[in-house]
């Protein structure tokens, strides 16, 4: 073990771009601001084609101005929560950059909750109105919730793609709730950057789901890191075109591809969901140069039939995050496109900047989630004592630290204390910062399986089975085990025609690539592996059917 370097001389620094600032200061700004400024910039550029139909930068902002002012008059005061349950819709940043305009806090609220979630967030955040959307998927669920309480007034929006049958359950018309506000001026509410901007719901792994609070600053920071680290890249340039699938209703979507995309005067191709052969089509369609997505995503574009034959060279860059990128599927997309496949990390905590690799992320460092972003510490800890930092090359929990970090969670006290050491947040994963500055992430401290006494990585496991050739998907639990205590159980996924093997032919194949103690004892076929509403495999579904499986009848 070797010490963490002082500040100023991290090796990471050497691997950022050309005239990229090292310790870069994001300024302390507010989104009104940062809108301010691109739809100046950028007013007869296209910022969204939806459907076929093209928005502009000046139409969305003539378009914001009167959600603004519609909201205004429902009687919302500033810091007053609006709750977002819309998908990948134009009525998001509609809604969404009304809202800072009019001061308000945004809750969003998942298209796939259930009634309950949908209720329980509703009532935790305080939500005095919710936005949504004609269609079924959308109004079911949604006024499923008022059981379980009373229901804020509904605005339901008309959508182009995911087309409904009207208003219903007696909601509000978007007709009716913006009547009168026709050629309303942007004119933002004074707001300060360290207003809440944002009440972001976590996945809800443990217990029901909360929100982190994520101020102005917070956002503005991690959009400006992402941008500062793209210094000097295409994908910087104004009027390229990005396609969008990853919902933005999660942070991934929203800081790193809506804002930043914005921020940048780029198009963005706005898609309601994930489907693999459309992306294929876009790309070829539309020359699509950016591309971001979840690993399931590009482990379903390698999956299309005839994919080596599209047409991908208007790619500029491509992206991943989310989850952990299995080595595999890094280099079956860099065969497929001559790209590399940018893997990092972030959390909802962090808006999400965190990590990613750079341009010239070395072959020996595949496995990597990248190098901390400009302006961002990051340190390995002792998950015992946390306030004690680990050397190079030990595994430990990473801790964070910077302007774009969460002060908390809303009205959790407790877990909000329990979350930092002095200004540091502690980020629940386990990883290794290698010499030059590089992090890898082992696994999710609560997902760790102890085997024998031994502490086995989830993860590590699904790497290694993702190198087999006719693995399409893993994903690895806990199981009770007699003598161990726990073992591992791989559940897979076969690509398209390829055979089943045993648990002894895949034990035989992990030999080398793993320990005796991380060996799979268990092993299980599926169709498909539980996802997540923004596309990660899910592992908390697969314990708790796992669990149901065990329990006596």
């Amino acid at each position: 073990m070797t010490d963490l370097p002082k500040p100023g001389t991290r090796p990471w620094h050497a691997h950022y771009n050309a005239g990229v600032a090292p310790d870069f200061i994001p300024p302390k700004t507010t989104l009104t601001r940062m809108l301010d400024r691109g739809f100046a910039e950028h007013a007869d550029r296209v910022l969204i084609e939806y459907g076929g139909e093209e928005i502009t930068y000046a139409g969305m902002r003539a378009m914001a101005a009167r959600a603004a002012a519609a909201l205004i008059a429902r009687g919302l005061q500033p810091g007053d929560r609006l709750a977002l349950h819309l998908p990948n819709s134009p009525w998001h940043p509609v809604f969404f950059f009304g809202a800072m305009a009019a001061g308000l806090t945004v809750t969003h609220l998942s298209p796939l909750d259930a009634a309950g979630e949908i209720a329980h967030k509703l009532a935790d955040s305080g939500a005095k109105l919710v936005i949504s959307l004609t269609a079924p998927d959308f109004s079911t669920p949604l006024m499923g919730a008022a059981a379980y309480g009373s229901l804020p007034p509904v605005v339901q929006c008309p959508d182009a793609v995911l087309k409904g049958d009207g208003v219903s359950y007696g909601a509000i018309s978007l007709a009716a709730f913006w009547a009168g506000h026709e050629g309303a001026a942007w004119d933002p509410m004074p707001v300060a950057p360290g207003d809440i901007a944002l009440l972001q719901y976590t996945g809800g792994t443990t217990g029901r789901p909360k929100a982190a609070v994520l101020t102005h600053a917070n956002i503005a920071a991690s959009v400006n890191i992402y941008r500062e680290f793209l210094k000097g890249e295409a994908v910087r340039e104004p009027g390229k075109r990005t396609l969008l699938f990853s919902p933005v209703f999660h942070i991934l979507g929203l800081s790193t591809q809506l804002l930043r995309g914005f921020c940048d005067g780029l198009t963005i191709h706005l898609r309601p969901r994930f489907d693999a052969a459309q992306a294929l089509d876009d790309i070829e369609a539309y020359g699509i140069n950016i591309m971001t997505g979840v690993p399931t995503m590009w482990i379903a574009i390698l999956r299309q039939p005839g994919v080596e034959g599209r047409d991908l060279s208007s790619l500029d860059f491509i992206g991943s995050g989310g989850a952990p990128l299995p080595v595999e599927v890094f280099q079956r997309i860099r065969q497929l496109t001559g790209l590399k496949l940018r893997g990092g990390w972030g959390m909802t905590e962090t808006a999400p900047a965190g990590s990613n690799m750079p341009p010239d992320v070395p072959d020996s460092k595949l496995g990597t989630i990248g190098i901390p972003l400009p302006g961002l510490e990051i340190r390995i800890v002792d998950p015992a004592d946390p306030a004690r930092v680990l050397g190079f090359g030990d595994e430990g929990e990473m801790a964070i630290r910077g302007p774009n970090v969460t002060s908390g969670y809303w009205n959790k006290p407790e877990e909000t204390a329990a979350s930092f050491i002095d200004d540091w947040f502690l980020t629940g994963d386990i990883a290794r910062m290698d010499e030059d500055g590089f992090l890898y992430l082992v696994d999710r401290k609560k997902d760790m399986i102890i085997s024998g006494g031994f502490n086995v990585y989830p993860v590590v496991i699904e790497d290694a089975v993702h190198r087999h050739p006719a693995v399409s998907e893993a994903m690895a639990v806990g199981i009770p085990d007699p003598y161990r205590g726990e073992s591992a159980k791989v559940f897979v996924v076969l690509n398209p025609g390829a055979k089943p093997f045993t648990l002894e032919e895949l034990q035989a194949f992990l030999a080398d690539k793993l320990g005796r103690h991380e060996i799979p004892r268990d092993l299980e076929f599926r169709a498909g592996l539980p996802k997540t509403p923004v596309g990660k495999l899910d592992r908390k579904a697969l314990r708790a059917e796992i669990r149901a499986e065990l329990e006596p009848a």
